[in-house]
């Protein structure tokens, strides 16, 4: 038996049971050295060969681990993500936090089949850019590459994305499971949960990633009541795989994910990234009786599942799909329809062709397209914000000031009629944070990691309100991973667009928003509150604290249940026409429900709207949620005309965990509410049990 004969057998037999079968076979005839190796990445040579001696960057080429040479099987070949390929020079689409913004599940399968087709192209067979951590507070560094702060975007999101890799014969990798979202103290900080709210907040978007096929999941670097995730029996082994039925493989977290094979391995972590580190003394650990060689062979098995149930469908790419035309056409259009209008006074926007504007700030005309670690992507280029305005504008009617001196700006501005002004954050102020190593104090300035504030830097503040006192329509163009709170500065613009990190293409998406183009039906992906205080807490570094408390309320969830309002509510976007949600209808087959609504433009311009369901129990005995978002389907509907959209969900999507039966229930009744954010929503009817 050889893995070409696996293959073989397998595709005429293409059942997981099958696969388990051949599996247990290929590992009965490795040596034990053979199975170890397995089970180690071997990513040094590739990081010697391309880092050091060519002046490459990480992951420039693929991260192998495992294989086997003499029976055939080939290693696990590693690719980074989640807003593009990051091997070569790929195609930068926008992070994950606009594609949330989307809300369109459909639109991240296509983005997943381009990742797929790269990743193919370039030469690698896992795709580790299924990140799906959950947003509890936008101080998160690493907040951009995930979908938002709501488990059911993120599930929906993240199935898409999953379904696309493994459709195409690329594993998919969902990660960092679980509980993180705090990136200074990745290394140490305990997160403490209890079952109820982990099962109902912090894993339901795993479980649905694995749902869709998954065949990898990465463990995170915190602890989880108190032990690493990469090490967590509860996580790998109790949930992901005994309630889960996951047949997958688990790798670690790079370099620091793993602190004891032994108890790694046993604990259910398979694979060892990307180097051989604590796996190295497996052997030893073998012969000292700490494993035994079925805990090894198990975790081979669950590695050539893997690479048996997905590389048949795998068709390889040529590099001439790298940086086509229709790959950075779809990249332009997912910019454009993941910015949020958050404000347009008086319709200031779109702007008409023929006015002449000034781009003023930081990032008017500076490449600003996300984090620089382990999501960078390298695309031979980037359009910025001024570029894309001169181009759809023409350079008569477009200037620019590419800085926050205000003499400088307003200079530049006062002989316009309209001034964009850019701010936000870039790869300095949030972003995975490659300094600290475990050990640092201190935080140095200007080095990634998590925001040390949630409000724009003062001196972009003071630029805003300095041009608003030209009287010129003043627009606000926000670049970043999540929420800022704006009420300082908010009344002084006409127009707030939120255009996040846009990807390659971003500075011509911004152009095809700012003149009417596209219309935008990005919709918030998180809340933006009024105040720091309206978010959970949050740990930096220099904290006594290493233990948080991630409580069952956060973003919306946690606004409703107090009764705050938000600036800008969860699922909120603004566009340059008007909808109207009518004939709303609520039909149950089995364990779906179906809600079907009309969606009427009764404006002007075409446009699209994202309509939401929001679920909400009436259960008063237990602690419930206010509501919850349960569905969401995107349309684009004619100036004038009208949209049948359907929504489903399944009944396992509104029950509650009870952790004293360590059982999901249905309540009694559910009132079902369908709008166009988390506050404004209208009850459509009841679903009774």
């Amino acid at each position: 038996m050889n893995f070409n004969k696996a293959l073989e057998q397998y595709t005429a037999e293409p059942t997981i049971e099958k696969a388990k079968h051949l599996a247990k076979q290929l590992t009965s005839e490795m040596t034990v050295k053979e199975k170890i190796r397995m089970l180690q990445g071997h990513a040094m040579g590739v990081t010697v060969k391309n880092t050091l001696t060519k002046g490459r960057y990480y992951n420039g080429e693929a991260y192998p681990a495992g294989g086997c040479k003499r029976l055939g099987i080939p290693p696990v070949l590693f690719t980074d993500g989640p807003r593009g390929i990051v091997m070569g020079k790929c195609t930068c689409f926008p992070v994950s936090m606009l594609r949330g913004a989307t809300f369109d599940d459909e639109l991240e399968y296509k983005v997943g089949e381009v990742f797929a087709k790269e990743a193919s192209a370039l030469g690698a067979n896992l795709f580790a850019g299924v990140c799906i951590n959950l947003l509890r507070n936008p101080m998160w560094g690493r907040a951009q590459e995930t979908y938002g702060e709501d488990p059911y975007l993120l599930s929906k999101m993240g199935e898409a994305l999953t379904r696309a890799m493994q459709d195409n014969g690329i594993i998919a990798c969902p990660k960092h499971y679980a509980l993180n979202s705090i990136e200074d103290l990745r290394f140490s900080v305990d997160a403490k949960v209890d079952e109820r709210t982990l099962h109902e907040v912090y894993l339901p978007h795993f479980k649905k990633c694995i749902d869709a096929g998954a065949m990898s999941i990465m463990g995170a670097y915190n602890k989880v009541n108190g032990t690493y995730c990469c090490e967590n029996k509860e996580l790998l082994i109790d949930i992901l795989r005994d309630k889960w039925n996951f047949e997958g493989f688990s790798l670690s977290d790079f370099f620091y994910g793993i602190y004891d094979g032994a108890r790694s391995l046993k604990a259910g972590m398979d694979v060892e990234m990307p180097y051989t580190f604590r796996y190295a003394f497996l052997n030893s650990e073998l012969k000292k009786g700490n494993i035994t060689e079925k805990d090894i062979d198990t975790s081979v098995q669950r590695v050539l599942v893997a690479l048996i149930t997905t590389l048949p469908k795998h068709k390889k790419q040529p590099k001439s799909v790298v940086m086509s035309k229709e790959h950075t056409d779809l990249a332009r259009k997912v910019a454009g329809k993941g910015t949020v209008l958050l404000k347009n006074n008086k319709n200031v926007l779109p702007v008409p062709q023929g006015k002449k504007i000034a781009l003023v700030g930081r990032y008017a005309n500076k490449v600003n397209v996300g984090d620089h670690g382990s999501s960078n992507v390298f695309s031979p280029y980037s359009v910025t914000a001024y570029e894309g305005m001169k181009a759809r504008f023409g350079s008569d009617y477009v200037t620019v000031y590419n800085g926050c001196d205000t003499k400088k700006a307003i200079d530049t501005a006062k002989d316009c009629e309209y001034i964009v002004v850019c701010v936000g954050s870039d790869w300095l102020q949030e972003g995975e944070y490659l300094v600290n190593l475990g050990n640092i104090k201190k935080k140095p300035k200007g080095s990634g990691g998590d925001r040390a504030n949630l409000r724009i830097p003062p001196e972009d503040v003071k630029l805003i309100k300095a041009v608003a006192k030209l009287g010129k329509k003043l627009i606000v163009n926000i670049m970043g991973g999540s929420a800022y709170v704006i009420n300082e500065w908010l009344s002084d613009a006409d127009a707030i667009l939120f255009s996040f990190y846009s990807g390659l293409e971003g500075g011509n998406a911004l152009a095809d928003v700012l003149s009417g183009d596209v219309n935008p039906g990005g919709k918030l992906p998180f809340t933006i509150a009024k105040s720091e205080s309206d978010y959970p807490s949050f740990l930096h570094i220099g904290s006594k604290e290493k233990e948080i408390e991630y409580g069952y309320y956060h973003g919306y969830t946690l606004l409703d249940k107090k009764n705050i309002q938000p600036e800008y509510p969860f699922g909120f976007g603004l566009s340059y026409t008007n909808f109207e949600i009518s004939n709303t209808t609520i039909s149950q087959n089995g364990d779906n429900v179906k809600i079907t609504v009309d969606v009427q433009n009764i404006g002007a311009v075409d446009g699209d709207e994202a309509v939401q369901v929001y679920v909400a129990s009436e259960n008063t005995e237990q602690d419930r949620p206010v509501k919850l978002l349960k569905g969401f389907k995107r349309v684009s509907v004619k100036a004038g005309g009208i949209v049948t959209a359907e929504i489903s969900f399944c009944l396992d999507d509104i029950k509650f965990y009870n952790p004293e039966k360590s059982y999901w229930e249905l309540d009694k009744c559910y009132n079902v509410f369908v709008g166009n954010s988390s506050s404004d929503v209208t009850s459509i009817g009841k679903l009774e049990f």
